[in-house]
């Protein structure tokens, strides 16, 4: 079966009916990386991965996967549930630490073995000859991560890194890693689907965030820590050792303040101060992604309510929202209901993986 009939069985919830043969796969292959983040563990960040390997065209595409964390176990090391296997494909090629390339359960070709080590040794990159079951533990840092995407992509032409996200770090989800990305949440983030919706909603606000100006990307893309504006003439100030966590905060002669660009966290105490400013308030508030983002709900409701503006730098692209309806604890929401409303307040179709495979 091919990727199109593949998708024809399943269906995305997508306001109040269903959407059939939603184009998931081709949507991925249009960019050169991918993301699998989970708002939390047992959201079926797993599942989706394992979903998303099955389907990629391994014929016609050089497919590459690893992850931030540790993928792969068949029982759930904090929660101590049953996880699904991750199953690699004859072809795929695959970057993991030392200590679990040795548990591998298919036979590969042995390509690299990384410098740089983790706590489960060094990373090793390979390619699988046959399927198989294998645990994921590759680069532990996002820099590391570009590392070995880059050599991945320069040495054996790669068509598409896959990357699974580890628990709570974003990092691995930002567009100086990946340019696409799936966001998985569920029952596990919240048992009640007023706060699931309302807190998942929030984050792909954050991840849509419009991009600003090329002349802004031109002037701040290199500026890595601090403070910044750029005045009405294109003028760019720095507010000498002022951060978003500082104490203090003040933005004195700032009057002819176009651009406000904060290079670190921005932060809810930061955020009120500009939404106190009237002149501020007006300016557009730069940051270099949405992972940079670490306001509540609330705050960035009233910031966006009283008139204000929040872009970045560096945009990836959301392929998609799945959702698992069902906690580790047995709580199991409605899942035409999670997903109706969750569509409705994104603006995207939703998917119950689980579900639609039955």
């Amino acid at each position: 079966m091919d990727c199109e009939g593949a998708l024809s069985v399943f269906t995305a919830t997508s306001g109040n009916h269903c959407v059939q043969g939603v184009p998931f796969i081709n949507d991925i292959l249009r960019y050169d990386s991918l993301s699998i983040v989970g708002l939390e563990k047992n959201t079926g960040k797993t599942e989706c991965l394992k979903y998303v390997l099955e389907r990629l065209p391994v014929e016609t595409k050089r497919i590459a996967v690893t992850s931030i964390g540790i993928d792969g176990e068949t029982v759930d090391q904090v929660t101590r549930t049953q996880k699904p296997e991750i199953v690699l494909r004859e072809g795929m090629y695959f970057g993991t630490s030392e200590a679990h390339y040795r548990q591998r359960r298919l036979v590969s070709e042995l390509i690299d073995v990384s410098d740089e080590s983790t706590s489960l040794g060094r990373v090793v990159t390979a390619r699988a000859i046959t399927g198989g079951k294998i645990l994921l533990s590759g680069p532990s840092s996002a820099s590391s991560l570009r590392r070995w995407m880059g050599e991945m992509q320069h040495r054996f032409n790669i068509d598409l890194i896959v990357i699974d996200g580890a628990l709570s770090r974003m990092s691995s989800a930002s567009p100086a890693v990946s340019q696409s990305m799936i966001l998985a949440t569920g029952a596990a983030y919240s048992a009640n689907i007023n706060t699931l919706v309302s807190k998942t909603a929030h984050v792909v606000d954050l991840v849509n965030l419009d991009l600003t100006t090329e002349r802004n990307v031109t002037q701040l893309m290199p500026l890595e820590k601090g403070v910044w504006f750029i005045d009405k003439d294109g003028g760019l100030h720095s507010l000498d050792t002022m951060t978003s966590l500082s104490r203090d905060i003040h933005f004195e002669g700032m009057d002819d303040c176009e651009t406000l660009y904060v290079a670190g966290a921005l932060v809810d105490g930061f955020l009120e101060k500009v939404r106190q400013n009237k002149r501020l308030r007006q300016a557009e508030l730069v940051v270099r992604d949405f992972t940079k983002v670490f306001v509540t709900p609330q705050q960035f409701r009233l910031f966006i309510k009283a008139g204000g503006r929040i872009r970045v730098l560096q945009k990836s692209k959301l392929i998609a929202v799945t959702v698992n309806p069902t906690s580790p604890s047995g709580y199991v929401l409605d899942s035409d209901t999670l997903c109706g409303r969750l569509s409705e307040a994104i603006g995207l179709p939703v998917y119950d993986l689980i579900k639609n495979q039955q």
